[in-house]
């Protein structure tokens, strides 16, 4: 009976910590970078965020445009109607404020090639609305074969899987072994 609740113990303790999200996000996303920094995530393209103290920005390089969201820091009541300008490497470009998504777009195709290239792209975004205006910085980090980086993290993630088992099975079985030399020591007393 001690090794069925051992048993249960140990399987409980180990499918506990492999479901745990660890530092990514459900996007695959890695949730311990700084703020104000983005990678490259799975077939979503780029991803930046930042915030101030009044807004929090977070915008996806995507194939024909640059998204943007843009939410009020306290409360993520997102605002809507506003101005906002992005400028990059001597490029400055506006945005057009799409109200069936609630998003800013920018669709200038030498700032989105620009933004396309492996590295980090430092950003400053000029956005108002009302009598309010906020600088917000952030940068945006591209990885160059996001593809082959997305394959070998999975790759890692289904071998630490099957490493975990099998150290698993092995601690269940060195545990069986005690059990029954005890048991049978203890019989022969």
């Amino acid at each position: 009976m001690k090794i069925l609740s051992t048993f249960a113990i140990c399987l409980f303790t180990w499918s506990t910590a492999i479901a745990a999200p660890g530092s990514h996000g459900p996007n695959g996303e890695h949730l311990d970078a700084p703020g104000g920094t983005a990678r490259l995530v799975g077939g979503t393209g780029p991803r930046i965020d930042t915030f101030t103290e009044a807004f929090e920005l977070v915008g996806y390089v995507k194939e024909d445009e640059l998204s943007i969201l843009i939410d009020r820091y306290e409360t993520n009541e997102p605002v809507l109607n506003g101005k906002l300008e992005v400028e990059y490497a001597g490029q400055t470009a506006t945005a057009t404020f799409h109200a069936d998504h609630g998003d800013y777009a920018i669709d200038t195709p030498e700032l989105l090639a620009a933004l396309r290239i492996p590295g980090k792209h430092a950003l400053l975004f000029t956005f108002s609305v009302g009598e309010e205006t906020d600088l917000l910085e952030a940068t945006l980090e591209v990885v160059g074969d996001s593809h082959a980086d997305e394959h070998s993290h999975e790759h890692k993630s289904f071998i630490t899987g099957w490493l975990l088992a099998g150290l698993l099975i092995a601690t269940l079985l060195l545990l069986a072994v005690v059990a029954l030399i005890r048991r049978r020591s203890h019989k022969e007393k």
